[in-house]
């Protein structure tokens, strides 16, 4: 073999049959293949190394881990004074009628380990203390878990109290405890921030204490409900849990004792990884969800002849604003264009993904879409969900702009008291005012600090 490739490279050298020039036509094809791979093989490198080493739509992750949990929040707040109707002891769905059910269908919920009034308000008063940390982003992992396992609670004790917004902070309140959604706009990116400052300026960073209690005292309780069989008959969802307390475990160790180990790195990898596939989950979701509706309206007649968006807005349990809804109602040519956009926007948005611009477009048409949903027929909390899930298509560029104007109105807002005169920066030489920094988008400021 060796022969033969050294008599092939001489007839190369002098020019042999088929050669073109000096180099020959040999020559040149192989160079141009080689440059070719050697193009896709950098691509590929460059793409395993951007999902991999760093986390990718931190600013989106965040903006659904804000929507989400605020928009579950605002639900808990709006229903405390009927919380036991909908979920407690004074339900139409009795405690032994859901235990029946959650028998036959393993399906996971604490307020199944006790049919007590106290121990209803004390879960009731966890998920709602859980939604609120989590939409500011205090000790993450921890909320995040404990949103999930509320989530999945109060609405698997009574399943038929829900709607399509209800089965969407569902799912995503699972995909969340795998995403790193609080690598931005949070306090626990404000804490990292401030420790990333003090090992610059050669200072330890300030110890973790809140985090390690928080994940001590979970464990025992995750035990015990393991022990006890109180995490429902799904396999998935004991693997999770236990995942994720033995590997935030793992996880602490080496950051405390081995931060700068292979293993550490691996762990970073592994978590990068789990969060990519999340958001690609996500975005599959509400594609499917938006395709489905889409394909199922272009069946009904209604849809068809474009007058189906007329008789929600008839209906009262719908009409919160009659007298908008009866305006709207009133003319045929508007019923008949936003019927038409609702279905065409829907069948459309999974096929625009490869169009960033078309994309965008449609993106904001659905936002609105779901506003009018809010206003006009009286769901709030459904286009809430969804405009929460929408979200993770919001490019990065507008989502660093917003978090900046949001970030400097609040500076604004209490940087100073009522009253408090500005004054010009100082004059520098050239006649030019000093500005205020500009924060890029990969900086480390925050909503909330």
């Amino acid at each position: 073999m060796v022969d033969s490739h050294l008599r092939r490279s001489s007839r190369v050298g002098r020019g042999g049959p088929g050669s073109t020039g000096r180099g020959g036509g040999e020559v040149s094809a192989p160079t141009a293949r080689t440059r070719k791979n050697v193009r896709n093989a950098d691509r590929l490198a460059r793409g395993i190394q951007r999902v991999t080493a760093s986390p990718v739509g931190v600013y989106q992750s965040a903006v659904v881990r804000i929507g989400v949990s605020a928009t579950y929040l605002l639900f808990l707040l709006r229903e405390l004074p009927h919380r036991h109707e909908l979920y407690g002891p004074d339900g139409p769905w009795r405690w032994d009628m859901a235990r029946q059910l959650i028998h036959s269908n393993e399906a996971f919920t604490v307020l199944m380990w006790s049919d007590s009034t106290l121990w209803f308000e004390i879960v009731y008063a966890l998920t709602l203390l859980s939604a609120a940390l989590l939409m500011i982003g205090w000790r993450t992992r921890v909320t995040a878990v404990l949103f999930m396992v509320g989530v999945l609670s109060l609405q698997n004790r009574s399943i038929f109290m829900g709607d399509g917004g209800d089965n969407v902070i569902h799912l995503l309140a699972i995909y969340l405890v795998l995403t790193r959604c609080a690598r931005v706009w949070s306090l626990d990116a404000r804490r990292a921030g401030r420790d990333a400052a003090r090992s610059a300026g050669g200072r330890a960073p300030v110890r973790d204490v809140a985090g390690p209690l928080l994940w001590a005292a979970v464990g025992p309780v995750l035990l015990v409900a393991t022990l006890m069989g109180g995490l429902g008959g799904t396999w998935w969802l004991k693997s999770l849990l236990w995942v994720l307390w033995l590997g935030n475990a793992v996880w602490w160790l080496l950051n405390r004792y081995a931060p700068d180990r292979e293993l550490r790195t691996l762990l970073d990898v592994v978590a990068n990884l789990a969060h990519g596939a999340a958001l690609v989950v996500i975005m599959a979701e509400v594609c499917l969800i938006y395709a489905t509706a889409g394909w199922y309206k272009i069946q009904g007649s209604r849809w068809q002849d474009g007058t189906a968006l007329y008789y929600p807005l008839k209906l009262d349990y719908f009409t919160p604003w009659p007298g908008l809804s009866g305006l709207l109602a009133s003319s045929a040519l508007a019923v008949m264009v936003l019927t038409y956009a609702t279905v065409i926007v829907q069948v459309a948005f999974p096929f625009t993904l490869f169009n960033r611009r078309v994309k965008n477009v449609l993106l904001v048409v659905m936002i609105g879409e779901h506003a009018g949903i809010a206003v006009l027929l009286g769901l709030p909390f459904f286009s809430m969900a969804m405009i929460a899930a929408d979200a993770v298509f919001l490019p990065t560029v507008f989502l660093v702009w917003l978090g900046a104007r949001v970030t400097r109105g609040r500076q604004r807002l209490f940087s100073r008291p009522a009253g408090t005169p500005v004054l010009p920066g100082q004059r520098q030489p050239g006649g030019q005012e000093r500005e205020a920094p500009q924060h890029g988008g990969g900086g480390g400021h925050t909503l909330v600090g």
